[in-house]
């Protein structure tokens, strides 16, 4: 294995997120402070408890979730995205180093710059709400799991993208209103019976309940079941990147 290979273009797509460290990582913690503020104001003095949790400190799994999904993505579909653009795809293709190594070099660097946010934005809700971690090794394995899992799904949109909007595209359309529909803010429990078994076919129900049980020992679904739909949608990323890379699927033409 190129070592030497993997580690140049990882600390390269690191050095880009010091660079614009603005954009990176004060932008998304802002924003994050802002649902705090919003939603623990309007929403907190509606309701004060879920499951026996001041709704302020429920609602933290869930805005850390929504910000690791969209920068898992981001991160990723950008860092692929732009060697297509500038015609540096093709030395990299070229060169001795294998898929296996891009793709570990490209998405390593994603989930570590979206670990890196999550861990901030922990440590910012500390200020607003009082947190317990009951299962901190669970917590840590469904943070970098599903970093990992989302910057490949993210890979794979930077691979597919052929233009800057469609790189938003997903993410806006699709990833963004499934996390706010997942019970990021609320417990699908709360809602009808009809919605709580349409609600289950959001994947993203699954993350957010298994990241809050971690927290909380408390869940929408059963911990295992998270566990096992987050490991099926990494199956069928890794599945798809190696198609890509199998068949070139447009890289090399």
């Amino acid at each position: 294995m190129n070592l030497h290979a993997m580690r140049a273009i990882y600390m390269f797509e690191m050095a880009r997120t010091w660079r614009t460290l603005l954009q990176s990582i004060i932008a998304p913690v802002i924003s994050t402070s802002l649902y705090f503020v919003v939603f623990g104001a309007a929403i907190g003095n509606r309701i004060t408890e879920i499951d026996g949790i001041s709704y302020g400190a429920f609602i933290v799994p869930g805005l850390i979730m929504l910000s690791l999904l969209t920068q898992s993505i981001s991160n990723a579909s950008f860092g692929i995205y732009f060697p297509k653009f500038s015609g540096t795809i093709y030395e990299l293709l070229s060169a001795p180093v294998s898929y296996v190594e891009i793709t570990i070099s490209y998405v390593g660097a994603a989930a570590t710059k979206s670990i890196i946010l999550a861990i901030i934005i922990l440590i910012t809700a500390e200020f607003f709400v009082p947190l317990q971690i009951d299962h901190p090794i669970w917590m840590v394995s469904f943070l970098v799991l599903t970093a990992v899992t989302f910057s490949l799904f993210g890979f794979i949109i930077g691979i597919w993208a052929d233009g800057f909007e469609k790189l938003q595209l997903v993410p806006l359309l699709i990833v963004t209103p499934l996390t706010f529909l997942g019970g990021s803010f609320y417990s699908i429990n709360m809602l009808p019976p009809f919605w709580q078994t349409v609600t289950l076919f959001n994947p993203v129900v699954y993350l957010v309940s298994g990241f809050r049980w971690s927290f909380y020992g408390i869940a929408d679904v059963n911990v295992w079941v998270s566990l096992a739909m987050t490991l099926l949608f990494l199956a069928m990323c890794l599945a798809l990147v190696a198609w890509i890379f199998r068949t070139g699927y447009r890289l090399k033409n």
